[in-house]
């Protein structure tokens, strides 16, 4: 479990593909890999994937086929920033929202516009995810925990602080870059009980 409060980013600086499993090496540094020993959760551009080595500056972690094609990792090059969090504890402030790390759907970035300090970011609304993102709701792009600006049938948009900007790779972001898009999951469970919900993602 998440907050979606990303603490930084690493360099994804190796991809390792068999038949059954795809082996990512990340580098990053040292300071934020307080928790993240072998076994721990870590989620990756939103992504819950679980440490598999570990050295000081960096990490290794596995996917199954799935995941990697289901998400926007087939899509990253070597050199590519990710986005970082460690798993939440018992204890901790839940300041984000609750991240699962189980991504929904990726979706592509329709629109860019800075605005002052702050770029506001408009996305494709998957059909399959209407219900689920609604204005002033919550949305994890990339893993980031993000307020719903403004939303219609088949798009939404969110804001970017300098904050944000700063400690994530959401200001690389153009118009048809694809997102790793993950929805509420307390509006999951009232859409579901208002007539279900089948969106097939992990």
């Amino acid at each position: 479990m998440f907050s979606g409060l990303v603490n930084g980013t690493g360099k994804l600086t190796q991809i390792e593909q068999t038949d059954h499993t795809i082996r990512l090496t990340i580098d990053l540094d040292p300071a934020l890999q307080e928790g993240m020993e072998v076994g721990a959760s870590l989620a990756v551009n939103g992504t819950c994937l679980t440490v598999e080595t570990e050295q000081p500056g960096r990490l290794t972690v596995t996917l199954m086929p799935q995941t990697y094609n289901l998400t926007t990792f087939k899509d990253l090059p070597v050199g590519a920033l990710v986005n970082l969090e460690r798993s939440l504890k018992i204890g901790d402030r839940l300041e984000g929202h609750i991240v699962t790390g189980h991504v929904d759907q990726t979706t592509p970035v329709i629109k860019r516009e800075v605005n002052e300090n702050a770029i506001e970011l408009t996305f494709k609304l998957p059909d399959e995810l209407r219900g689920q993102v609604i204005s002033q709701g919550s949305v994890a792009i990339n893993g980031v925990s993000l307020t719903v600006m403004k939303q219609a049938d088949d798009w939404f948009s969110v804001g970017l602080i300098p904050h944000t900007q700063t400690v994530t790779n959401l200001y690389q972001l153009r118009v048809g870059d694809l997102v790793n898009l993950e929805t509420d999951v307390l509006g999951k469970y009232v859409a579901a009980q208002l007539g279900g919900i089948s969106n097939g993602r992990s």
